[in-house]
């Protein structure tokens, strides 16, 4: 009442003005102590605002300053005095001024719970909506005035320094030895247009000179000068993606400096790069960097195969993050350029070649430096060091037995402290409350084993270069599975949850049966039911159903009945609230598993693409590498030659890992080289659709997703086939699927059978498969797999594509890694922006407002919006029927995420269950909406409905919030209006 009553007073109400009527309400109501606490409150939430406050003010040349209320205070003050006959302000206005002031710097701070950037402009449209809502028109005139004047003398200011780039004052630069020079303005354009040649229809020098000039001070090295013109081109890249480019360049010279240990351009490299090769691995060899048996190689003849042009092809993020995790380092400074890099790779995957090694080295060198195919990190960390683990995945079975658990958690160290992922199989360990029969006592369970595990992960985290990773496994029956859902939680007891460990449910298809036909589901303890952990398909129904008899007679010690649909919908629950279990499917990973002669596939790995099978006695390891499709693709579609090729250097580079490789575990040795498996990949998928003009989520993604995974399957087979001519096929062929004349497209079928129906799946082809069959039949199969999608986030990112299978996240955003943050920008989209003449700073603010979609910017056509939909607007349908035509064509799994926009637990039944009748292996991350936003603080966000006091409205009606202003201050408020 006394708010209404105020307001009809004044159309300004403050907050404290309120809290402190609801304090003497509360003191006069005879609530003294609630009043005392109301106070304490009030003064804990303004401390903690202070503490966390973060504001800064983004100026108009880019840098950031902390934020001064006083500022306001004092500019709008001059606007109050001017239109004062005494040319002062009077106690009165300087109360008011001083409470306008508090008005706009808490409107900035907002809740003060997250750190703020407001750019110099929107603080000044704050001012003038403040003046004008309580009234004060004229002073908000002088001001608008005022800002106006100041703009057109900066506008004159700024076309004078960009015409011209000069000094402004004297710069010294300090030498190594002490001394300082002046700085060389024209050494430092010689060098920026070097950076920027080749690019200058789309790049500015001067702006670039000029950005830098403004990052310099007295007393800087030359490296420092460097780092000053990254930054400065780093701001550059949002209005004009090119510039990732000339910030690699820049970079480049910092690496061969750094390589050279003297300064020298980029042209300069180019004469010096075969001599420094040489210099390079000797003296890394001599530091014990690298493996002397590299030395063996022609030297002379690698230094001249190295094509220092493909430098050039990096952009920023990629070579950055070489510069950060993969190049040789000794002592912080790099030893090893791109080429050298990439040369150094390929020697060490060709180090056990029989016949013509330079040749192959020379061979996997072009393979790897044109950016055709990737080998995963692990083996560009590792190649042609002294302790060489090349494998990304490891897969263990953990025993229902005290010493193999802690034997298995030693094992993860030493698997993670290589650089490898791991993926936990925890279904044998006995559940909470089972009978111990040695001590005659109880069970806790599997989950605080789990937590061991867990903080290895996090003890060890690979060497340094990334953190350690691991995901454990445990099938949908174990009686510990409601507890395992919860690990991620942040409520609950600590000593029962696993913050940093990844978690995956490993669901049988009855268990999905149930679910859909609304039954019961029996929970069990593993020691009771031995049999369920080694049967899948019919197997595992007819000996389950057997069990939940014995549970019903009475004949089991420890179970659980609980509803299937219940314990879906908490799976899902938890997943939508942790991110986590993934939901991964046991029968079609074993019923299609070409190695289903020689054990069951217990779990997937650290990221859900492998598939192996595991004991006591096997740890499952796997060598990844991925193809780019967009390396192999044009405006016409594949170039099937082409790719054909790049596979069958990929295979074998990936077979070469196998007997190059360190391994950590004898139980890692014993599995890799009896089955030989490897996991062929691709990456680039969006961009090869965008290459070629098409939408993902449209049926010619669908096609192109089928077709190019059939090619690569096609001649990914009749590789490893050629190899087993070559080399002998893996110990354990006899008796698989491959020697029993199944391909992947074949095991469909036997699927199918098994589930009673429950597929739907593709089985269509376009290949002659008969010459593959043949070349099968004939020699047999060099790798037990060979197919396996990653998500290839990082090996991506260093060769500029999208990752893996995954469509456009956002067409800009903020990428953040271990390297930093990174603007990224479409650069398909862009460009055609351009052809189309709408790319400005006007579509620069469009895209950051609405977080990269195009779907609300009526400029661009509607066609050209559907070939740039973003991951949300895909929609789930397309994203699992396109990896269903996949996994027609994979003996492994794919990696993939699946983006719901307003999620909702309906929808999210329908998508798992929709991923689990198409086929799908196994699902990996579920990413829902409001994830990362563009910052906004250089956008006038009252070209969008929503002014900065925060009033939202439409064209044609105002909303809620713009109602309750007007009822508040009638029709002052000029922002809803």
């Amino acid at each position: 009442a006394w708010c209404r009553t105020k307001a009809s007073e004044h159309p300004i109400l403050f907050i404290e003005d309120i809290q402190n009527k609801v304090v003497e309400q509360l003191k006069t109501s005879g609530y003294t102590e609630v009043a005392e606490r109301y106070s304490h409150y009030r003064k804990e939430q303004e401390q903690k605002r202070f503490d966390s406050q973060r504001v800064t003010i983004q100026k108009r040349d880019g840098r950031t300053v902390s934020f001064k209320p006083e500022k306001i205070a004092i500019a709008m003050g001059k606007a109050f005095s001017a239109g004062s006959t005494e040319g002062r302000l009077s106690d009165e206005m300087t109360h008011v001024v001083l409470r306008l002031t508090d008005r706009v710097a808490s409107v900035i701070k907002g809740d003060g719970l997250e750190p703020v950037t407001v750019q110099i402009e929107q603080i000044q449209d704050l001012v003038e909506q403040t003046l004008m809502k309580t009234g004060h028109h004229e002073v908000a005139r002088r001001y608008i005035v005022y800002r106006k004047e100041r703009a057109l003398e900066r506008e004159k200011e700024g076309t004078k320094e960009v015409a011209q780039v000069t000094l402004d004052r004297p710069l010294e630069i300090k030498q190594p030895d002490g001394s300082t020079q002046a700085l060389d303005l024209g050494k430092m354009r010689e060098t920026t247009t070097e950076a920027c040649r080749g690019l200058e229809d789309k790049v500015s020098v001067d702006l670039v000179l000029k950005r830098t000039l403004q990052n310099c001070f007295n007393g800087m090295t030359e490296k420092q000068v460097d780092e000053a013109a990254l930054l400065a081109v780093r701001s550059l890249v949002e209005q004009e993606p090119a510039y990732t480019w000339v910030a690699a360049r820049v970079l480049l010279r910092k690496i061969y400096r750094e390589v050279l240990g003297k300064p020298v351009t980029l042209d300069g490299m180019k004469q010096q790069y075969a001599e420094v090769f040489k210099q390079s691995l000797e003296f890394l060899v001599e530091k014990e960097r690298l493996h002397p048996d590299l030395l063996e190689f022609d030297l002379e003849r690698l230094g001249q195969a190295l094509k220092p042009e493909r430098d050039l092809q990096f952009q920023y993020m990629g070579l950055q993050i070489l510069y950060d995790r993969y190049f040789i380092h000794d002592e912080q400074r790099r030893l090893e350029s791109p080429q050298i890099f990439w040369m150094r790779v390929a020697m060490g995957l060709a180090l056990n070649e029989k016949h013509r090694k330079n040749d192959w080295a020379i061979e996997f060198y072009e393979t790897l430096s044109s950016f055709r195919f990737v080998s995963s990190t692990p083996t560009l960390f590792n190649s042609g060091t002294l302790r060489p683990q090349l494998s990304s995945c490891f897969l263990t079975t953990i025993s229902d037995d005290l010493d193999n658990i802690f034997k298995c958690v030693k094992d993860n160290a030493m698997l993670s402290k290589w650089s490898g992922g791991l993926g936990n199989d925890w279904t044998e360990v006995r559940a909470l409350g089972a009978h111990i029969k040695g001590t005659n006592g109880k069970s806790q369970g599997v989950i605080p084993f789990m937590k061991v595990a867990n903080d290895t992960a996090v003890a060890v985290n690979q060497g340094g270069k990334r953190k350690g990773a691991v995901c454990g496994y445990l099938e949908s029956w174990h009686l510990d599975v409601e507890e395992f859902l919860e690990l991620r939680k942040n409520l609950g007891d600590e000593r029962r949850r696993t913050h940093d460990m990844h978690t995956a449910n490993w669901l049988p298809d009855l268990f999905l049966k149930r679910v859909s036909s609304d039954g019961s589901w029996t929970l069990f303890s593993p020691n009771e039911v031995p049999e369920l952990h080694n049967l899948y398909g019919k197997a595992f129904e007819k000996r389950y159903e057997e069990y939940e008899q014995l549970a019903k007679d009475g004949k089991m010690r420890q179970f659980r009945t609980v509803s299937a649909v219940e314990l879906w919908r908490k799976m899902i629950v938890m997943l939508f609230e942790t991110g986590h279990p993934w939901m991964t499917f046991k029968d079609p990973s074993n019923i299609r598993s070409p190695q289903d002669h020689t054990g069951v596939v217990h779990s997937s790995n650290l990221c859900t693409e492998i598939l192996l099978n595991t004991t006591k006695d096997e740890t499952a390891v796997c060598n990844l590498g991925s193809v780019n499709l967009s390396a192999h693709t044009t405006s016409a579609g594949l170039d099937e030659e082409q790719l054909a090729r790049t596979v069958r250097m990929a295979v074998r580079m990936l077979d070469d890992v196998i007997d190059i490789t360190y391994y950590p575990t004898q139980e890692a040795r014993r599995a890799n080289q009896q089955h030989r498996p490897v996991g062929l990949g691709v990456m680039g998928f969006q961009d090869a659709l965008y290459l070629q003009g098409i939408s993902y989520a449209s049926d010619q993604g669908v096609e192109f997703a089928d077709q190019s995974m059939e090619l690569v399957s096609y001649y990914a087979i009749l590789a490893s086939s050629e190899l087993a001519k070559e080399r002998g096929r893996y110990t354990s062929y006899v008796g698989s699927k491959w020697d029993r004349g199944l391909l992947p497209i074949d095991t469909i079928e036997l699927l199918r059978e098994e589930r009673d129906g429950h597929l739907e799946m593709d089985v269509s082809m376009c290949k002659d498969w008969a010459p593959v069959r043949e070349a099968v039949r004939s020699h047999g199969m060099r790798n037990c797999n060979v197919m396996a999608i990653a998500p290839t986030a990082t090996i991506a990112n260093i060769i500029g594509v999208t990752a893996s299978i995954e469509p456009t996240f956002k067409n800009i955003f903020v990428k953040s890694n271990l390297s930093g943050e990174f603007t990224m920008m479409n650069p398909f989209l862009v460009e055609e922006l351009k052809a189309l003449s709408v790319w400005d700073e006007t579509m620069i603010e469009d895209l950051k407002y609405f977080d990269g979609s195009l779907r609300e910017v009526e400029r661009i056509p509607q066609v050209v919006k559907d070939r740039y939909v973003t991951a949300f607007e895909v929609g789930h349908e397309w994203l699992i029927e396109c990896a269903s035509r996949r996994q027609k064509w994979i003996d492994m799994g794919q990696s993939l995420n699946l983006y719901v926009d307003e999620p909702s637990g309906k929808k999210l039944s329908h998508t798992y269950q929709l991923a689990w009748r198409k086929g799908l292996k196994t699902t990996y991350y579920l990413r829902s909406l409001a994830a990362t936003h563009v910052e906004k603080s250089t956008v006038d966000v009252n070209r969008y409905g929503r002014n900065p006091l925060g009033h939202k409205w439409k064209k044609d009606e105002p909303t809620p919030e713009a109602q309750q202003c007007r009822i508040d201050n009638g029709d002052d408020c000029e922002a809803c209006q």
